[in-house]
């Protein structure tokens, strides 16, 4: 691979057997790649080009390979010179142990942004799905994590309305929600799995289950563009991962190098329009999407290889459109 951002598999499989999840039986037991097979891969990343890698595995926190675990991968990944940033995803909070959390005080390179599944806010729903942790649990990782640096950020995913969710419960999920303030997360309405647990159990009814993901939506999406209106500060010191060219050029503008995508530490997408978009109207700020792109949001993530398509697809044109009427080369 070239690309700037590499994705590094470590781990694969689940032995959590969430009662919703289909991974265990179509992934099979945890498996954790040798470690000194990943540690040359990422050697190989770096020197075709990778600033950035992103350790992968349906239960990567659970990596364990004789006496390593991903904490000891992380630091070791972090003497390769080339590599300026590490990510890991996806973790469940059961996995999130001392010896990870400790890493973030140690590590120059692991990003701010842990992407820690919840589910639910309710720890009756939590049982039901068989998650096997308390949400005082994910609370306690999440006052550990910021102790060490209050710039950390989560986002996760949520199930609405999976089996025997009662109003109470979801109004817990929206508490956990209000007092985390996850910056980027997936929600869905509970889609059963052929062959899981949750399978045949009785669903919530579907209107209140619409209802339900309606306001969740709209909560986590506040919480992301407020996170970005706020970041946009910030913009002058962000270091990039793009090389020469993925930038574009404003003949107009003091400095003559903005570029076009740069990605943040928290994994949020600014675009650096050159003046372009506010013309139209197009953007409150840099960061601050207008609110029909709001789904770019969720397809960002943390992941910039998914995001490219969408990049392309939706914002090349309208740049290259407003940079036709101002006469800038793009």
């Amino acid at each position: 691979s070239s690309k700037v951002s590499s994705f590094l598999t470590i781990q694969e499989g689940c032995d959590k057997f969430c009662h919703f999840c289909v991974v265990p039986y179509t992934r099979g037991p945890e498996y954790s790649r040798p470690y000194k097979e990943i540690l040359d891969e990422a050697k190989i990343l770096a020197e075709n080009g990778a600033s950035e890698i992103t350790l992968l595995g349906q239960n990567v926190n659970a990596y364990q390979n004789g006496n390593f675990r991903l904490s000891n991968l992380i630091l070791e990944i972090e003497k390769i010179s080339k590599i300026k940033r590490i990510r890991y995803t996806t973790s469940h909070p059961k996995d999130m142990t001392n010896d990870l959390i400790d890493v973030y005080k140690f590590s120059k390179k692991l990003m701010p942004l842990i992407h820690l599944p919840v589910q639910s806010g309710s720890d009756k729903v939590l049982k039901l799905m068989n998650r096997d942790h308390l949400i005082s649990d994910y609370i306690k990782i999440y006052e550990k994590l910021k102790k060490i640096n209050p710039s950390i950020k989560f986002s996760s995913d949520f199930i609405i309305a999976y089996p025997g969710e009662t109003e109470n419960d979801f109004n817990e999920t929206l508490k956990l929600v209000k007092k985390i303030k996850f910056i980027n997360s997936f929600s869905f309405i509970f889609s059963p799995r052929p062959g899981t647990t949750a399978a045949n159990l009785k669903k919530v009814d579907k209107e209140i289950s619409k209802k339900r993901l309606l306001i969740i939506q709209e909560k986590l999406f506040k919480n992301t563009w407020g996170c970005n209106q706020g970041f946009s500060v910030l913009n002058n010191t962000l270091n990039d991962l793009l090389p020469a060219e993925g930038r574009c050029e404003n003949p107009n503008s003091k400095n003559k190098h903005l570029d076009k995508f740069r990605r943040a530490q928290n994994a949020a997408y600014d675009l650096f329009n050159n003046g372009l978009c506010n013309k139209r109207g197009l953007f409150k700020d840099i960061y601050g999407f207008a609110p029909t792109m709001r789904d770019t949001y969720y397809a960002s993530k943390m992941n910039w290889s998914l995001w490219e398509d969408r990049v392309e697809e939706v914002l090349t044109p309208i740049m290259q459109d407003a940079a036709r009427e101002q006469g800038i080369k793009i």
